[in-house]
């Protein structure tokens, strides 16, 4: 197993991140300052609310947590495998996303539930799509497990032990993609409300489009997806 990951793994995932950090944090500031991109936070919400008998908040994290799953459940269906690969349909779940999360900006700007459910749905798809290359376990939504891995390794550091610097190269390339997207979210919110979810949107939606014309452009091997 190689260390030297190709530069568009590099790329995508600092890029992803990113786009993760931004609308996270405009769910943080606009929405009831609930998570958007991961639901630890909002499973517990989800359990606080139940033992209080709050049936709104119990109907709208439900909700929000129905979304995600749906998103993953839609991009399990288009991409129809876990392994990161060149050739599959990524661009087609990024221009979802994007979409999603445009129509996201009038429903939050209404109050409408519907518009963290879309932006739930536009990262669980995102989530999804990202997943493995050659064994490292990529995840762009949430930083978790990143910190996790990275204790792990900075341990294993500390007894001498062999640090597996692919692995701690990506966990530093999303935390720093996630927190500088979640600055910029910030920074633009601040500004533009609700409407900073057309920057992650015009991200998505380029790179989709993007990456679709440079699929059709290349050959395609007989292991890829129609």
């Amino acid at each position: 197993m190689h260390d030297k990951l190709p530069t568009w793994i590099w790329t995508g995932a600092f890029v992803l991140a990113g786009i993760a950090g931004m609308v996270n944090v405009v769910g943080f500031l606009g929405f009831e300052h609930q998570a958007i991109t991961h639901l630890t936070g909002t499973t517990s919400l989800l359990s606080a609310a139940t033992v209080a008998g709050d049936g709104r908040s119990i109907g709208a994290l439900l909700g929000v947590i129905a979304a995600f799953v749906g998103g993953a459940v839609i991009s399990g269906l288009i991409i129809q495998d876990s392994t990161l690969k060149l050739g599959r349909r990524y661009g087609v779940v990024l221009v979802l996303e994007s979409m999603l999360l445009v129509a996201a900006v009038p429903l939050f700007e209404q109050g409408w539930l519907l518009g963290p459910f879309c932006a739930a749905m536009a990262c669980g798809l995102q989530n999804a799509m990202a997943t493995t290359y050659s064994g490292a376990v990529i995840r762009t939504s949430h930083l978790s497990g990143m910190f996790t891995d990275l204790g792990i390794m900075l341990g294993h550091a500390i007894r001498g032990l062999p640090v597996a610097h692919r692995r701690l190269g990506l966990c530093l390339v999303i935390i720093c993609g996630f927190f500088i997207g979640g600055m910029v979210g910030a920074l633009a919110f601040g500004v533009l409300r609700y409407s900073a979810l057309y920057l992650p949107a015009a991200l998505t939606g380029l790179v989709g489009l993007g990456y679709t014309i440079y699929r059709h452009l290349t050959p395609k091997d007989g292991n890829d997806t129609p």
